[in-house]
């Protein structure tokens, strides 16, 4: 029996891969790439926060307090740039920023975003009708700036079609179109402001609910708006909780401060009838309002 001893080019010529070969991935590789991916990810959402902290960001319209300009079911952009920038402009609120900073007035007439007083934790959207030094006052259901009457004028009548997310204020605004589906039809006047800003009311009159009947909304006294606050006020004036109204939660907001503003409205991204149901794919499309979509605010 004879002792064979490799011989060592022999044996290394056995261990050595074919050239060419592509290499086998290891673990190392694979935990690069879900590194890669997670990174991508917080990426993502930093700039989707950004991007909705300080440009422009979604909010919708739970309520017909804005009739007839917004209604129930809209969706719309608003500018988180124009006023400046606080903690309100921020998710959650987060405490990040001191005061307001790049801080700018809104301008009478605006519709803006804000976080409503007393605990500053819901956003509400109204119109802007007092600057710091106004005196505002509503005496027989029409607005006073600085003791001039604001001129309220008559026109074609609101008519809301009466479906899904939209109920009539009161039966007497109730009628029928001509193929024969409910609408509401309220009385509509234009006020325009002072600076040239115009847009449409509703007042219900008589049929206005008065749920204190120690305040009436439309015979009110002279508020003083403070130095950075703004008088704010819903379009659709006999169904708004409003400035008018002291500060309580789920009712009211009292005059706001400036520093809780969060943005100004500018276009209609979408708007539903409340119709539309999750197991019905084709109600997404006829519960749509298409001829809100895209129109400025």
């Amino acid at each position: 029996m004879t002792d064979h001893t490799p011989d060592p080019a022999q044996s290394a010529s056995l261990d050595a891969k074919p050239s060419g070969q592509p290499s086998t991935p290891g673990k190392p590789a694979k935990a690069k790439k879900e590194e890669n991916f997670f990174v991508f990810l917080v990426k993502l959402v930093l700039v989707v926060l950004a991007f909705r902290s300080f440009i422009f960001a979604p909010f919708n319209i739970p309520s017909e307090s804005m009739l007839p300009r917004l209604e129930n079911g809209d969706y719309l952009l608003a500018s988180k740039w124009s006023y400046g920038f606080s903690r309100y402009s921020l998710p959650l609120s987060v405490p990040l920023i001191p005061g307001r900073i790049f801080a700018r007035q809104p301008d009478r007439g605006d519709v803006v975003i804000f976080k409503a007083p007393p605990f500053n934790d819901t956003d509400y959207i109204k119109r802007v009708i007092g600057l710091p030094g106004d005196q505002i006052q509503v005496t027989g259901g029409v607005l006073h700036i600085n003791g001039a009457a604001v001129p309220k004028v008559r026109v074609a009548d609101a008519v809301i079609p009466e479906v899904g997310n939209t109920r009539c204020y009161h039966p007497a605004f109730e009628r029928r179109a001509a193929d024969g589906s409910p609408t509401c039809q309220y009385p509509r006047y234009r006020e325009t402001l002072p600076g040239g800003v115009s847009y449409y009311v509703l007042d219900f009159g008589p049929y206005a609910y008065r749920p204190d009947p120690t305040f009436d909304p439309d015979n009110t006294g002279v508020y003083i708006v403070p130095e950075g606050h703004f008088f704010a006020m819903g379009d659709n004036r006999d169904n708004s909780m409003d400035s008018r109204f002291p500060a309580v939660p789920g009712g009211g907001i009292g005059i706001v401060p400036q520093e809780n503003l969060v943005g100004k409205a500018q276009i209609m991204m979408f708007s539903t009838n409340g119709t539309a149901s999750w197991f019905k794919p084709w109600t997404w499309l006829t519960a749509t309002r298409w001829s809100r979509i895209g129109s400025t605010i």
